[in-house]
């Protein structure tokens, strides 16, 4: 078995002591889509949904969702998160955020 920091011995997950690690770099990406019918792309566009603008609340939730990395994913470590952006592209057909 490959030698990884977060299984013992017997490739059971455990957390490990990242403490002493200095600060890196890092960035992440994501990307998705959301398959809409295309008049509600349209009552979307144009600020027509009956609960608000459906675009601010998916980009505060996405970054919410970044906040809670550590929460989400099992064995993640809390670390500190300089930026979050969510972008939406709209389509014929939906939405494309990210990448």
């Amino acid at each position: 078995m490959p030698d990884l920091s977060h299984l013992n011995e017997r490739g059971e997950a455990r957390m490990v002591d990242v403490g002493a690690k200095s600060a890196t770099h890092r960035q992440a990406a994501a990307a998705g889509r959301i398959i809409l019918k295309p008049e509600t792309v349209k009552m979307i566009s144009q600020g027509f949904a009956k609960k608000g603008d459906v675009l601010a609340v998916a980009r505060i939730a996405g970054i919410m969702a970044a906040k809670k990395t550590s929460d989400l994913i099992p064995l993640c470590h809390n670390i500190p998160i300089s930026h979050a952006a969510i972008d939406f592209e709209e389509m014929e057909n939906g939405f494309k955020m990210g990448g």
